[in-house]
């Protein structure tokens, strides 16, 4: 569902139940006795919504049942007899862990009874039988288990306490359950909406055959449970033994695993659902390492389709890139941001990678590094300004403009040493969340967000989790910003414990880090609070191991000019990457130009590029090379000897 769609869930659940209009076909009394058994499922509408919209919400847009009704209609459920009432199981977990109260049934008088005890729960099967607290006096419809093919038959909703709506059909078929049918689901033709699910279907007779569970998605046949399936289930007793199929945003294939558990009734409908929440996040767990294990072989960053990201320098932009494995085996970074300007020369650039939104916040210039890192909803305002999240209200999209402060707020640090701020915004309305997990950058953020249903927030978190360690961004920022960013130490990444940055305030500049160490002094480029500093921090193959360590520093002057640094680490092409992979590390590996210190004149810019001299070692020693950039044209002798003295505390660490 797009994340549009799913601002929308709430009004979609609302609707639903009105669409329904039919013919009363069975004989008055009748209508009465049903009426009087049948229930509407419904939960309480959050009291206080914490987002704010760029202009009042239209409620008047809405039909006046729905804009004040303190409640949501989620489906329907009807009494079997003794304190003992049925629902779509669906129903009953649509909101586990959400924003809105727990579901109650509530009588066309508007009389609302809670729920007591669950008494037996089938997710396959999709049902739920309960007790209420203070249970209506609600004569049962009778049943019949052995309804005739062809006969007429009759679904009945509850929508909104309005009253019954009974619409009539055929029951034409039997359909085997999908895994291993292990049991007939009833097919019908009377017409059913969201509004139906859990309600009754009736004989003519007025006989509970059925429970009506879902729409036929190509087809005006739909979908009931025939009731015999409730009555023979074993009592006390929750059962799940559904197949599960599961995917991440990295790669195409699948894990298809089963969700199976049982556990003891009756229990509270909050120790329900803390029970089944347990039990299917679990599932959730096992699924996703199961499938990380079936392509361990060639989940980045091992097997043959991860060399050429392995090998490649790694850009200098700070939008996160996500890593993913294409149709021909290949990781590659996908990055494709669309750019929204903020005050103040801020800016945010938002892009998609599957089910993930994916941003680079560049703060506003009157934005401090502190208080946008402590300022989550700060953060999210801006990122809010590219239009992603929009509430549906009757037949207009309002954009959502803040969502307040997050109900959840954390530090997550990836399998690469980067500490994510993992922050968690309810959608009250929606009953789904927003998760952001925002990683510090001199300039700001980069961040992974998803919106899920409430009902869904582990199994996006773990998802969330996995692929952080898949993202790709340069760490970019001036000199006044990477000043403030490296006080943050508890954000730091790990990296950054041997890794030194050092501005002096006689304007040079210092790096250091256990492979290398060099200086860049004022003669050879002049650094100022506006200079830009531009780490590519990639990973790499490093005896053994992956590793992710800056492969490109990067040194501008400002942002706008021509007059900068640049120092690469290259290794070895192997004989599998493309030609001009291994084209670059013969070059470099011999001196050849445009490696071989001789200054160069292109589009306005002088250049001079050397290969800094390295301890002896084989073929699979990195190489740096150092670059020396001007504007306009400076002389060889002037290049040569900017070249030179970058090149004098020059020195390399590894080989």
């Amino acid at each position: 569902m797009s994340v549009k769609g799913i601002a929308a869930i709430a009004a979609m659940i609302v609707s639903a139940s009105l669409n329904a209009a039919g013919a009363e076909t069975l004989p008055p009394d009748l209508i009465e006795k049903i009426h009087a058994t049948t229930f509407e499922v419904v939960a309480a509408k959050p009291v206080n919504d914490p987002l704010t919209y760029e202009k009042p919400l239209p409620f008047e847009l809405l039909p006046y049942q729905i804009r004040t009704d303190k409640y949501y209609s989620i489906g329907t459920a009807f009494s079997i007899g003794g304190n003992r009432f049925v629902t779509a199981g669906h129903v009953l977990t649509a909101d586990l862990a959400g924003s809105w109260g727990p579901p109650v049934l509530r009588d066309a008088g508007g009389h609302i009874y809670a729920i007591d005890k669950i008494e037996k729960f089938s997710l396959e099967r999709d049902f739920a039988v309960f007790s209420l607290v203070g249970a209506p006096d609600a004569a049962p419809l009778g049943t019949n288990v052995k309804p005739d093919l062809n006969s007429t038959v009759y679904t009945v909703g509850n929508a909104l306490g309005e009253g019954l709506v009974v619409r009539d059909g055929l029951y034409t078929s039997n359909t085997p359950e999908d895994e291993e049918g292990r049991w007939n689901f009833m097919r019908f033709s009377a017409a059913a909406s969201p509004g139906n699910s859990g309600g009754p279907l009736l004989d003519k007779a007025g006989r509970i055959v059925g429970i009506v569970l879902r729409k036929s998605q190509n087809e005006n046949l739909n979908y009931a449970l025939p009731v015999a399936e409730i009555l023979n289930a074993p009592d006390h007793v929750a059962e799940a033994d559904s197949r599960v199929t599961s995917k991440v945003d990295l790669f195409d294939s699948t894990q298809i695993g089963k969700f199976k558990t049982e556990f003891a009734l009756p229990l509270s409908f909050p120790d329900f659902a803390k029970t089944y929440l347990e039990r299917s996040s679990a599932i959730e767990d096992r699924q996703l390492a199961d499938l990380l294990a079936k392509e361990a072989d060639n989940l980045f960053p091992n097997g043959p389709g991860a060399q050429r990201a392995l090998h490649a320098l790694p850009a200098l932009h700070p939008y996160p890139a996500l890593l993913t494995r294409n149709n021909d085996g290949l990781w590659a970074p996908q990055a494709k941001p669309t750019i929204t300007q903020l005050p103040a020369n801020g800016f945010v650039a938002i892009g998609a990678a599957g089910h993930s939104l994916m941003f680079h916040w560049h703060r506003p210039g009157t934005v401090s590094a502190k208080e946008s890192y402590a300022s989550p909803d700060k953060l999210m305002g801006d990122l809010l300004t590219t239009g992603f999240l929009h509430r549906n209200v009757g037949s207009e999209n309002i954009k959502v403009t803040g969502l307040g402060k997050p109900s959840e707020d954390s530090v997550y640090t990836d399998r690469w040493q980067r500490r994510w701020q993992v922050r968690i915004w309810p959608l009250p309305d929606a009953n789904a969340v927003v998760i952001a997990f925002a990683l510090p950058m001199p300039d700001g953020y980069s961040v992974i967000a998803q919106v899920a249903p409430a009902s869904q927030q582990h199994d996006h978190m773990i998802d969330l989790e996995l692929l952080t360690g898949f993202i790709a961004a340069a760490y970019e920022g001036t000199v006044a910003q990477w000043k403030e960013f490296l006080t943050e130490r508890p954000l730091l990444p790990g990296l950054f414990d041997d890794l030194k940055v050092d501005f002096s305030d006689g304007g040079s500049f210092r790096f250091a880090s256990n492979r290398l160490s060099f200086s860049v002094p004022q003669e050879v480029l002049a650094v100022t609070r506006q200079s830009v500093l531009t780490l590519g921090l990639g990973y790499y193959p490093d005896r053994g191991k992956v590793v992710w360590d800056a492969g490109v520093i990067q040194l501008k002057r400002t942002s706008t000019d021509n007059d900068w640094i640049n120092i690469q680490r290259h290794i070895r092409a192997s004989d599998d990457l493309p030609d001009v992979m291994k084209s670059v590390w013969d070059k470099v590996s011999h001196g050849q130009h445009p490696y071989d210190g001789v200054p160069r004149t292109e589009n306005d810019v002088t250049k001079v590029t050397a290969v800094v001299a390295a301890p002896p070692g084989d073929d699979s020693t990195p190489l740096y090379t150092a670059f020396v950039g001007m504007s306009g044209v400076t002389s060889p002798e002037a290049m040569k000897a900017k070249l030179e003295t970058l090149l004098k505390d020059f020195q390399v660490k590894e080989r």
